[in-house]
């Protein structure tokens, strides 16, 4: 059961794309007091503003698209030790292939 649950969860988790953009707002939020102390109209202090408000929709959308923001703290951490138990498992097979010595690795020439 576990394991079909795995391999859903591995299909319907969307792949996040990583965007070399920075995700900080404080620049534009400093952007914004600037235009507001030097704009009395307050023109550039909207375009400055929907630009903060562009990137705030960027950020939220970017974290609705992450893996696992569904799942609760308690079951992203039952995968967490389910995975930690796969590694450990398979690290424990490993060792003991290796200890086989059945696979002789030919040397490049």
């Amino acid at each position: 059961r576990e394991k079909a649950a795995q391999r859903t969860m591995a299909v319907s988790q969307p792949r996040v794309e990583k965007d070399s953009e920075d995700c900080s707002l404080l620049p534009l939020v400093h952007d914004v007091i600037k235009c507001m102390d030097k704009d009395k109209d307050g023109q550039d202090v909207h375009q400055e503003l929907m630009k903060l408000k562009t990137k705030i929709q960027k950020a939220r959308e970017q974290i609705s698209n992450m893996p696992g923001i569904d799942s609760s703290p308690q079951e992203q951490q039952h995968q967490l030790a389910t995975l930690r138990e796969q590694v450990r498992t398979k690290n424990q097979l490993l060792q003991k292939y290796k200890s086989l010595c059945m696979f002789d690795v030919p040397k490049a020439s």
